[in-house]
């Protein structure tokens, strides 16, 4: 079975490889390649998550066979293999579920460009979460931020320009302090391999030296990451970059980019700090105010929308939040529920956009929410997603939102002295994500005195392709909802083998 060990090389550079072939083919053919390809990884990431979970265990891969300074190593085990068989499967349903609008938003001749970025994105996904170089995650950072960047301003109107400039200056703020952290320690340590990061880390804090460089080389990193990822207070590009993108890029980008920051950060926490030391610096009590306070923010400014996709937008916010207050409680089950947040997130987000799309192209294309009264009737399989999307979102039962929200709060009770805030910022948020998304599910079902039609364009294979998308996106939700476990304890074994 060694041969399956080449399997996350194989994914990265698949996915590289097809972004150049790309640019060489007609539209119609890189259409088919990006899902091609896509596929093939989401199937070698689903053998290779099946195989270490039966054996248990992790290993290295040595880019050319040769050992560190002078090669590279790529580190897999089951918690990889997982998000990566996730990213994989979130991003083809995504493009899947947005072909039908890519004709409208993006100009022909542009295209192959968009599936070129697509490429790119996931193939810097796929090494944030299989690197164990720290250098090598900054590459594909910036990757992933250029990528992110062409997918939200390919659709070529005022407001994505705007968005695509807000959203990369703050990106290349969290890059920029992102090296200067990488630098530092690189500095401090001599080393760039997480796992040698972390021998001299500990050994730097056993003899009590660098102290106030090593607090600062974790901060600047910590900023850099939230920044991108959005943490509340850095989420002002936020709602216009998933809020005017195509509607694949604004499910990728929602669902896919901020969590593959999160994820390299859970790896420098365990793998390049080490977990006790990363405590003793103090920045998981920053992370759990950030994160609660996000929750409350990003929820409030989701009611007073009155554009679909920007409520959305702004939701993520508050998502994004219960990720970060999930570290800040700093025990082990709450990083497994902010780890089972990325999954429930991803899964939930993404199927809200596509199918937000669904109910406005059948309400006179409009995203306000007066013009979307009865829209769930007019597009059943759009308002039945939606309706699955919100459940999920507000904590229902049978929903993966509602295993996390359930494992916040026994992480929360756990937690000395963090309980009292955790419980009731939780109940509040759930109130908050209940009052706009039911109102929004009870203004798609209410039944219109008026009918709008769709674009005369619409094809019926386009239409079939959209309903597989949306029944793809349910089940995944429900999958994580109602067979929770084994996910739970694939998240349980990895972070043992993080540590």
């Amino acid at each position: 079975m060694d041969f399956i060990r080449n399997f996350p090389f194989f994914s990265i550079m698949l996915s590289m490889f097809s972004g150049i072939v790309t640019s060489m083919l007609p539209k119609r053919a890189a259409k088919w390649l990006n899902a091609v390809m896509i596929s093939v990884v989401s199937v070698l990431s689903l053998i290779l998550m099946i195989y270490l979970n039966r054996t248990g265990g992790h290993f290295i891969y040595l880019m050319g066979h040769f050992p560190a300074p002078y090669g590279n190593e790529i580190r897999a085990g089951v918690l990889e293999a997982m998000m990566a068989a996730f990213f994989s499967v979130i991003m083809l349903l995504s493009v899947l579920g947005g072909h039908k609008k890519l004709d409208e938003e993006v100009d022909e001749d542009r295209h192959n460009l968009y599936y070129i970025l697509v490429d790119m994105m996931l193939s810097s996904l796929l090494a944030l979460v299989y690197t164990n170089d720290l250098f090598t995650a900054y590459v594909f950072v910036e990757i992933n931020t250029i990528s992110a960047c062409g997918m939200i301003m390919i659709r070529r109107t005022g407001k994505t320009y705007v968005a695509a400039v807000r959203y990369m200056i703050m990106s290349l703020v969290g890059s920029g302090l992102l090296l200067l952290g990488i630098s530092m320690l690189y500095d401090i340590t001599g080393h760039l391999l997480m796992s040698d990061i972390k021998r001299q880390i500990t050994l730097i804090a056993a003899s009590g030296r660098y102290h106030v460089p090593l607090q600062v080389t974790i901060t600047l990193i910590c900023v850099g990451l939230a920044i991108k990822s959005a943490l509340f207070p850095f989420h002002a590009w936020l709602p216009d970059a998933y809020g005017y993108s195509t509607i694949s890029s604004a499910a990728i980008l929602s669902s896919l980019v901020s969590k593959g920051y999160i994820f390299l950060l859970i790896k420098i926490i365990y793998r390049v700090v080490g977990y006790d030391a990363f405590y003793m610096t103090g920045i998981l009590n920053v992370f759990f105010v950030f994160g609660l306070t996000g929750m409350i923010t990003g929820s409030i400014r989701a009611i007073r929308e009155n554009d679909i996709r920007r409520m959305i937008a702004y939701s993520s916010i508050a998502q994004v939040g219960y990720i970060y207050m999930g570290f800040g409680l700093a025990n082990q089950i709450g990083m497994e529920a902010s780890i089972f947040q990325i999954l429930a997130h991803g899964a939930t987000k993404s199927l809200l956009f596509i199918a937000a799309i669904g109910l406005t192209d059948v309400s006179g294309f409009s995203r306000k929410f007066a013009d979307l009264t009865g829209a769930g009737y007019r597009n059943r399989i759009a308002g039945i997603g939606f309706l699955v999307g919100s459940l999920s979102m507000v904590g229902v039962p049978m929903f993966s939102g509602f295993i996390s929200k359930l494992l916040f709060a026994e992480a929360g009770i756990l937690s000395e002295g963090k309980a009292i805030p955790t419980l009731v910022v939780l109940a509040i948020s759930v109130i908050l994500n209940a009052i706009y998304f039911m109102k929004t599910c009870i203004r798609i079902y209410t039944p219109a005195n008026y009918m709008y039609y769709a674009s005369d364009n619409l094809q019926f294979r386009n239409e079939l392709l959209y309903g597989i998308t949306m029944i793809g996106f349910i089940a995944v939700n429900l999958i994580l909802g109602c067979l929770s476990q084994p996910f739970l304890d694939m998240i349980h074994a990895g972070l043992g083998t993080f540590s």
